[in-house]
């Protein structure tokens, strides 16, 4: 296995690392119910997306709802 000839310093330790940090979900809010809702996603709450009802929620489905 390669050994490194030198020690790596701390500011190229730090600039490769700067890309692992983790982002916050982004959240829409459901056009009919308020709910916080993931961008360009059916709202569980109340089977909606863009103003038009995709799921009925109505119903009692046996299988469920898969993202």
């Amino acid at each position: 296995m390669g050994m490194p000839k030198k020690r790596l310093t701390s500011t190229r330790s730090g600039n490769r690392k700067s890309h692992d940090s983790l982002s916050a979900i982004s959240l829409a809010k459901c056009e009919k119910c308020h709910e916080p809702v993931k961008p360009h996603n059916v709202c569980k709450n109340c089977g909606t997306y863009r103003g038009k009802t995709i799921i009925d929620l109505d119903k009692k489905s046996e299988a469920p709802i898969q993202e």
